[in-house]
């Protein structure tokens, strides 16, 4: 599912929309896993007790196995479905959460750098941490982003490709004058 056009400004294309890595989804479909075998062992141990502490024992056995299901599994799975990242022709867009919803969105013109780091298990996975320094006044960094370096490159270009920058090299008294030049590469 795209992000929804009606939230995007006159004239602005989505470029790339990304949830985090599924890696962050390992350790828990892993937990999951061990969550339902120990529950199928303790449910057939369980089977071998006398006739009313068996069903007790079963019904407590399914209860405490469904909550930490939902709390260490559907929790972390919800949580990564919820979390998108996107990159437009005019900001960057990061929103989580789905009962305390939060986002931020960086205007391409306020970004001053972008870069992006992974370490050997990011790279196995092909994701990575961008961090975009901003007008803000600490660095954001945005942790599993898929195709790290792609995104890094869609932000670079976009910053790089702006056809109507303040500063022209030629003449350096227009450029501060806001004299519309036209576009750069075929834009």
């Amino acid at each position: 599912m795209g992000y929804p056009k009606g939230l995007l400004s006159e004239g602005e294309q989505v470029i790339a929309h990304k949830h985090p890595h599924f890696k962050m989804l390992i350790f828990p479909l892993l937990i999951g896993a061990i969550v339902v075998a120990a529950a199928i062992w303790l449910g057939l141990l369980a089977s071998d007790a006398a006739a009313p502490w068996d069903m007790v024992a079963l019904v407590a056995i399914v209860a405490v196995a469904a909550v930490l299901l939902i709390w260490l599994v559907l929790t972390p799975f919800v949580r990564w479905r919820t979390t998108h990242f996107i990159v437009t022709t005019d900001r960057v867009i990061a929103r989580e959460g789905v009962i305390r919803r939060t986002g931020i969105d960086i205007p391409m013109g306020r970004i001053h750098s972008v870069r992006f780091e992974h370490d050997l298990v990011d790279r196995i996975f092909g994701c990575g941490t961008l961090i975009i320094e901003s007008a803000s006044e600490e660095p954001l960094e945005f942790s599993d982003i898929p195709q790290v370096e792609k995104v890094h490159t869609w932000i670079y270009r976009q910053l790089n490709d702006n056809p109507y920058d303040d500063y022209d090299a030629e003449h350096p008294e227009q450029g501060q004058q806001g004299t519309q030049r036209l576009p750069r590469r075929g834009r």
